[in-house]
C-alpha cells in the first residue's frame, strides 16, 4: 500500500478552490527545432572536406627534398648577446673606489629667516 505524501493545508486549500478562469490567455510559438537550408549545406561541405581528406591516396604526391638553410643572427642580436656576456663577465674588483660628496642644496636657517624678514617688511 503506497502512501502519498502530505500536503499542507494552505496548499491543498488552494487546489480545491481553483478556478480555470482567473488564468489568462497564452500564446505559444511554436519553434522550428530543425536547422535552415545553408546550415545543412555547410556541414555537407564540412563532411565532403573531412571525408576527401581521411580517403586521400598519399601514393598520388610526388617525394620532395628539403634543404635547410643556416641562417645568421643579425647584427642587433650579436649586439644584444655581446652585451650580456659583457655585463656577466665583468670584474668589479678592477673598479677604484669613489668617495661621494654629498651636498645639501637646501638653504640654511640663517637664510630662511632672513628670507621670512625681508617678506614681512615688504
Amino acid at each position: 500500500m503506497a502512501t502519498t505524501p502530505k500536503i499542507p493545508a494552505e496548499i491543498e486549500a488552494g487546489i480545491q478552490n481553483f478556478k480555470a478562469e482567473d488564468l489568462k490567455h497564452a500564446e505559444t510559438a511554436e519553434k522550428n527545432p530543425l536547422p535552415s537550408p545553408e546550415v545543412v549545406q555547410q556541414e555537407r561541405q564540412e563532411l565532403q572536406r573531412r571525408e576527401s581528406i581521411e580517403t586521400f591516396d598519399k601514393d598520388k604526391l610526388k617525394k620532395t627534398e628539403t634543404i635547410e638553410k643556416t641562417v645568421l643572427p643579425d647584427p642587433q642580436v650579436i649586439n644584444q648577446e655581446r652585451t650580456i656576456h659583457n655585463i656577466e663577465e665583468f670584474d668589479k674588483t678592477k673598479l677604484k673606489h669613489a668617495e661621494t660628496e654629498e651636498k645639501n642644496p637646501l638653504p640654511d636657517k640663517a637664510t630662511i629667516e632672513q628670507e621670512k624678514r625681508a617678506s614681512q617688511s615688504s
